[in-house]
């Protein structure tokens, strides 16, 4: 494990943010892959404790993609880091920003039966406020060049 990855993972923000997206992940994995086998991660952030001592079960696919996020938080350029689909810079290739699109528009409803309701909340919260933050920051680049 990379000394880099350890420190930028130490912030509440990092590890809040790789715990819900292992949670997720799981939800998706036992509702898509139900019958894929599934065992326990084993990631850099695992090894951290980021998930605790429940690690994600998930099958190799889904463990994949956990690790590419876990490595992509971690070194994501942003701080404080928005949500990616409104972020100007897309860290993810496209066709690992699809797969997790797909696992967040599965689990995202699922989560609050399975103890993320408060989560839930706050994600519409800040997703309301990074959509009207972006809609001022295109107004403001609209006046801009029509000023020119």
């Amino acid at each position: 494990m990379q000394e880099r990855f350890a420190e930028k993972m130490a912030g509440s923000d990092a590890r809040s943010d790789t715990r819900l997206l292992g949670d997720f992940t799981h939800i998706y994995c036992r509702g898509v892959h139900a019958g894929a086998h599934r065992s326990s991660l084993v990631s850099d952030g695992a090894e951290l404790g980021i998930y605790g001592s429940k690690r994600p079960e998930v099958c190799t696919e889904c463990a994949d993609l956990l690790r590419y996020a876990e490595k992509r938080r971690a070194f994501c350029p942003k701080d404080p880091k928005p949500f990616c689909s409104y972020c100007d810079t897309h860290c993810y290739s496209p066709e690992m920003r699809e797969r997790m699109r797909e696992v967040m528009r599965y689990a995202g409803p699922r989560s609050i039966l399975h103890g993320h309701a408060i989560d839930g909340v706050k994600h519409l919260i800040e997703g309301r406020k990074a959509r009207a933050a972006a809609a001022r920051s295109a107004a403001e680049s609209t006046d801009k060049e029509s000023k020119r």
